[in-house]
């Protein structure tokens, strides 16, 4: 008798650890596949005031942001840009519009030694192009290196979880699926752009979730096929939910480049580069990222050097709604003048999804500009309050 109840009491633990085992499954358990993501953002806020003034005035300012990162074993290719714009006009009659923009677009390739190590050393170039207002050029830098490390995307994980997570709470499934089945969702769900152009733009969904649930029905936790509350959960999750880019990661690169032409129309400098970035999934709710960058000009009679470090901290508070979190700095110091100016500009977002494409925002800002230049507009901190819209392209 006490040998059948030690082996119960085995097994029940063993089944208790097991079940902690499946359900206890993280963004850092995904398998990459060859995969790729886009990121497009555009982000307005406009203000007009109007009556009891000279004229109407106006405050408006543009956001547009691009990213698209293709990821294969041997290499992981990156295309970006950004374009800020704004344009303002006081209530005095006679004030005029005050434009201003900037903007820059970038590609880079890392191509490992080894493929499918995890963790590899890896060759890489990369280029730059920006523009804005009043300068006599656009800005052009090419550079190639050596680096170690690697910056995984884990979003389909994410997303992998989050449909679980509301199939099991409308019952369409009765148990928490393991690492390899989670991983086979995931993958799925990271080939969806391959989905869309064998199938179409129209149908592609119909196939990329019915692989899904194929896989939901061979773990055995479903009662036959998803059904159309399972079906219907699984497109509300995946279509109209927005959930934004998860990477887990880090990499650091040295190299040199050539800056072809700078905003002046000089041209021929050469410069040393040094770069890092750090990523990490606080939760599956919460993503941590940090970016570095220097770059110093190897010229005898020229010192100058930048140094930019980005960090940012995004929670989903709920599946309609993100706290985005920025802080940005910025150091500069020009060897022609020998003038330093620092930047730091901070931010923090409340983005309200009305649609997985529209949201409201309401940002908090703080920008400081120390160039120790007294009386030049920049003196104090500039505190912000605003609300825009965010419309996401992909």
């Amino acid at each position: 008798m006490k040998k059948h109840i030690l082996t119960l009491s085995v097994a029940a633990a063993a089944l208790g650890m097991t079940a902690t085992a499946m359900a206890d499954v993280t963004l850092y358990d995904y398998e990459q596949p060859t995969s790729a993501y886009e990121d497009a953002y555009v982000s307005g806020q406009l203000n007009v005031n109007s009556g009891n003034q000279g004229q109407t005035s106006h405050d408006l300012n543009l956001d547009t942001s691009y990213s698209r990162v293709f990821s294969s074993p041997d290499r992981d290719i990156k295309i970006g840009g950004d374009l800020q714009a704004s344009s303002k006009r006081g209530a005095n009659a006679g004030d005029e519009a005050q434009e201003n923009y900037i903007g820059t677009a970038s590609a880079g390739m890392n191509k490992y030694f080894q493929p499918n190590n995890s963790k590899g050393a890896f060759w890489y170039g990369d280029t730059e192009l920006g523009i804005k207002k009043g300068a006599d050029d656009p800005f052009l830098k090419a550079g190639v290196g050596l680096g170690y490390g690697r910056v995984v995307n884990v979003t389909p994980m994410a997303q992998a979880i989050r449909l679980v997570e509301a199939l099991r709470a409308n019952n369409s499934l009765t148990g928490d699926l393991t690492k390899a089945e989670y991983n086979q969702i995931a993958q799925i769900i990271a080939k969806e752009s391959e989905y869309n152009t064998k199938y179409g733009s129209t149908d592609y969904r119909q196939k990329w979730i019915g692989d899904m649930e194929a896989v939901l029905q061979s773990s055995g936790k479903t009662a036959g096929t998803l059904g159309a509350v399972g079906i219907l959960k699984a497109y509300d999750v995946l279509v109209n939910e927005r959930i934004s880019t998860r990477k887990h990661g880090w990499l650091v690169k040295a190299g040199v480049s050539e800056v072809v032409k700078d905003y002046n129309g000089d041209g021929g400098k050469p410069a040393l580069d040094i770069a890092g970035e750090y990523h990490r999934p606080l939760s599956n709710l919460t993503q941590f990222s940090n970016e570095t960058a220097v770059s110093a000009i190897l010229k005898d009679n020229d010192d100058s050097y930048t140094l930019k470090n980005q960090m940012s901290l995004n929670h989903e508070v709920s599946d309609r709604v993100d706290w985005l979190n920025k802080w940005a700095l910025d150091y500069d110091h020009n060897g022609a003048t020998d003038q330093n100016t620092t930047t730091n500009a901070a931010s923090s977002t409340y983005r309200y999804y009305i649609s997985n494409k529209l949201a409201f925002d309401t940002v908090a800002a703080l920008t400081q500009v120390e160039d120790k230049i007294d009386n030049n507009g920049n003196d104090d901190v500039d505190k912000s309050l605003f609300m825009g819209v965010t419309y996401r392209l992909k």
